[in-house]
């Protein structure tokens, strides 16, 4: 396992820098320093191995979405609270899983099978987002608000360009939110989202 492992980093880290079409086997074993015929003992082929680490890392993000926002009612500031705890998560998630949210964000558009897993993972985490919004109107925590789906899509919208911005476009040094930690972005989304532009 802890081989297979190596081999799911090192290529999740290739398939983000250099594209799925610009990796070879070849390219992953060498940075592995074993054989291709250890490659092929864990993988069946190049799109095996990486639609692998989109269902694993996939799983994992729609766990610390999943966590939603609250489960019992409370005040409004209980609820900035606790939608800036989710966001702490999702953004620490975020860090760690720099060269999978790169890949999940940017899409395989040439490579249908995989845009398909990544898709649905996208539209899991879309459903998560609308089922936390419902929740919270049901607790009476936001008011009776109308299409939570499409409330879903602007949320889910903001956080994937607020990711893309502080972790991929740091590295073309064109970042907005270069240096900033999990906790200071989750505190400028949770105001953004229950307060908007006016701050009110």
């Amino acid at each position: 396992m802890d081989r297979k492992n190596q081999l799911i980093d090192i290529a999740l880290e290739l398939f983000a820098t250099n594209g799925f079409e610009g990796t070879k086997i070849s390219d992953i074993v060498a940075a592995a320093d074993v054989s291709q015929g250890t490659f092929y003992w864990y993988f069946k082929s190049k799109e095996s191995i990486v639609i692998e680490i989109i269902l694993l890392s996939g799983k994992e993000l729609l766990q610390v979405v999943g966590q939603g926002y609250r489960t019992t009612g409370g005040t409004v500031q209980d609820s900035v609270d606790a939608s800036r705890n989710l966001f702490v998560q999702l953004f620490t998630f975020a860090e760690k899983n720099r060269y999978f949210m790169e890949i999940l964000c940017k899409g395989m558009h040439f490579q249908p099978a995989i845009q398909q897993e990544l898709d649905a993972i996208r539209s899991d985490i879309h459903h998560a987002f609308t089922k936390n919004i419902k929740r919270a109107r049901e607790l009476q925590i936001l008011p009776d608000i109308t299409y939570p789906e499409r409330k879903a899509a602007f949320l889910l919208s903001l956080v994937e360009g607020v990711i893309t911005r502080w972790l991929i476009d740091q590295e073309k040094g064109e970042s907005t939110f270069e240096g900033m930690t999990p906790e200071e972005l989750a505190e400028e989304m949770v105001t953004f989202e229950f307060y908007g532009l006016m701050g009110i």
